[in-house]
């Protein structure tokens, strides 16, 4: 019995791919936050899942009891669901909110790569959230990065430079490289002093950048608010501790010494649809 198990195959032209994981790589859960978001705003429709039973050691990620809402009890087990949404900002979409399984990481990646593989997907864009040293009194930083040499000039991209203990995420990367799919990784930076979700702010950076990589609406700006209030509770806690406030300063002077510059969405889109074309001649 199949592992991977099809519910619908839509009809999809030369979509994008967004996957995130619950895991090492999600702290305070902004990467799959921002793809479940992507879902819901645009309507995306579940049509393929991974069965979890092989993948998941259910002693340390336990299965829930909830009630369905005609009252019937049930058994909520770890989600991988595949979801399609089509004319987004004139792009259709495969998304996957999903869990970073325990076992068996090659043959889940393999899976993911043969549902890009199978949808006709043209890039898979990974998002990510790792500790680090940001303040959070500034736009969270998003390092991106593919191996696709081509790609990675077209968009200004810099090549994968991370080497040490990996997820998901990276066993998946190797896998698409292998299987001839182009892949971007975007990865945001979470204030290491203050890790718990939510953290808006974080998803909203994920989401803009996102939006700049590929043309793609994400509704960035509908978490104004939301972060402006993250971003006031952590001045709050913060102005409490004069140790912390002196650090957060010190982190404030290192990013605003910074000269990196992001192209524009509209350079951005431009390149994109160009390597796109350049693929598919």
């Amino acid at each position: 019995m199949s592992e991977l198990h099809w519910d619908d195959d839509p009809e999809l032209d030369a979509p994008l791919m967004v996957v995130a994981f619950e895991g090492l790589f999600d702290a305070a859960g902004a990467a799959t936050t921002a793809v479940a978001r992507l879902a819901e705003r645009h309507g995306a429709e579940a049509f393929a899942r991974i069965d979890p039973d092989p993948f998941f050691d259910f002693t340390q990620r336990r299965p829930e009891i909830a009630f369905d809402e005609a009252a019937v009890r049930t058994v909520v087990w770890p989600e991988n669901h595949f979801a399609a949404a089509s004319g987004v900002s004139g792009r259709d979409l495969v998304l996957l909110a999903g869990v970073e399984p325990h076992l068996r990481w090659p043959t889940f990646a393999e899976h993911v790569a043969r549902v890009a593989y199978h949808c006709g997907v043209q890039v898979v864009v990974t998002l990510g959230a790792t500790v680090g040293v940001a303040p959070h009194t500034r736009p969270l930083g998003v390092v991106a990065s593919s191996s696709d040499p081509d790609l990675a000039n077209r968009l200004g991209l810099a090549p994968p430079s991370y080497e040490g203990p990996t997820g998901l995420v990276g066993v998946l990367h190797d896998q698409l490289d292998r299987a001839g799919i182009p892949a971007v990784s975007l990865r945001v930076a979470v204030p290491h002093y203050v890790p718990s979700p939510p953290n808006p702010e974080a998803t909203r950076s994920l989401l803009a950048r996102l939006e700049l990589v590929l043309g793609v609406d994400g509704g960035a700006e509908e978490l104004d608010d939301d972060a402006r209030d993250w971003r006031r509770q952590v001045d709050a806690a913060v102005a409490e501790d004069p140790e912390i406030a002196d650090y957060v300063a010190e982190l404030e002077r290192s990013v605003d010494s910074s000269d990196e510059l992001v192209p524009s969405a509209e350079e951005l889109a431009e390149e994109l649809e160009a390597w796109l074309r350049g693929r598919q001649s």
